[in-house]
């Protein structure tokens, strides 16, 4: 019974914490919606090249799509004339961030591991793209991609809505719908792991060896957690001793990849580019690993994350109650007007 308590308690202190800043985050995401839309993004992603590979992680990075969101998104843009070069660096970049996840990241990891999360996510993205560019021989290069002049796709049709309605809708509906049950599950595994395991575990077990780096490697690759849902367990790691290098390959790749997405980036992308994609984000997530322990020795990462710094104040329990109410509407089954 102690510890069912103890898992409930972390729970909430994650979800108290994280409430302010999710909220603020869903608005943002709402507002990014209407400036940085899916059809501006399939318009300025086409041709080939390391400037379309930096134009992809630009505009993926602040935009709010999961790892199983982001795929359908890739594979209209593969349609719409965008090259192999492009699509892999917005996958790479697009799931590892999001302005609603950067948020949590802040409020939960601090402001060090939201400006390092931000920067690799968008250098490897680049580093991504310009890989499966390298990969992709002339031939496939001049493959035509399928861009129609007409577009008749529901994706491309300009919807006549009000702009402040669309944004609260995709920002309070819509993207809660598509992170709701990742999140909560995210949430949920923090809250067993913070429970389970005494802190500094891993610590005294492993240390923040090599092993470590690899260990949280082989759980992201296969795992599906969305990026926000990622934020609460690398934080539930880093309290049960896993070093904060190794807790931010966790968040690269979890988000990033996942085994039920792969065979449908095989058919975006082709066998070969999705090896090279692979190899490429797995080297930056460790490249990235082993600079945030470097940096950690100098400014003290993971104690301050240890410490913990729950906000009870009368808002953020009215952020709390309000949170769990869109989470709990987002996980309800989707209804479907009558014609």
């Amino acid at each position: 019974m102690e510890i069912l308590l103890k898992i409930l308690n972390e729970i909430w202190n994650v979800t108290v914490e994280m409430a302010p800043y999710l909220l603020f985050g869903f608005l943002m995401a709402g507002v990014l919606s209407v400036l940085i839309s899916k059809d501006f993004v399939r318009r300025h992603l086409g041709g080939h090249g390391w400037l379309q590979s930096i134009k992809a992680a630009l505009v993926g990075v602040p935009m709010p799509i999961c790892s199983c969101g982001v795929i359908p998104l890739a594979a209209s843009l593969r349609k719409h004339g965008a090259s192999r070069s492009a699509t892999a660096s917005f996958l790479a970049s697009t799931p590892q961030t999001g302005v609603d996840s950067l948020m949590i990241t802040y409020a939960l990891l601090g402001w060090v591991f939201a400006v390092f999360r931000t920067v690799v996510a968008f250098f490897s993205g680049i580093l991504c793209g310009m890989a499966v560019g390298a990969a992709t021989t002339a031939e496939e290069k001049a493959e035509k991609e399928g861009a129609e002049a007409d577009c008749t796709d529901s994706c491309c049709q300009t919807r006549q809505t009000h702009i402040l309605k669309r944004m609260l809708t995709y920002g309070f509906i819509d993207l809660p719908r598509s992170v709701a049950r990742a999140m909560v599950l995210g949430i949920v595994i923090s809250g067993i792991i913070s429970g389970l395991i005494p802190e500094n575990y891993f610590a005294d077990h492993m240390g923040s060896s090599v092993a470590t780096m690899f260990l949280m490697l082989a759980i992201g690759i296969p795992l599906y957690v969305c990026s926000s849902g990622s934020v609460p367990i690398a934080l539930a790691f880093i309290k049960a001793g896993i070093s904060p290098g190794a807790a931010l390959i966790f968040l690269i790749t979890g988000p990033a990849t996942n085994a039920a997405t792969l065979t449908t980036l095989w058919q975006i992308i082709g066998k070969r580019q999705l090896a090279v994609f692979l190899a490429t984000l797995a080297a930056c997530a460790l490249a990235a690993g082993f600079a945030m322990n470097a940096l950690d020795l100098h400014l003290g990462i993971g104690e301050y994350v240890e410490k913990g710094h729950v906000r009870t104040s009368g808002f953020a329990i009215a952020c709390t109650v309000l949170l769990i109410g869109i989470l709990a509407k987002g996980m309800l089954p989707k209804r479907h007007s009558r014609s």
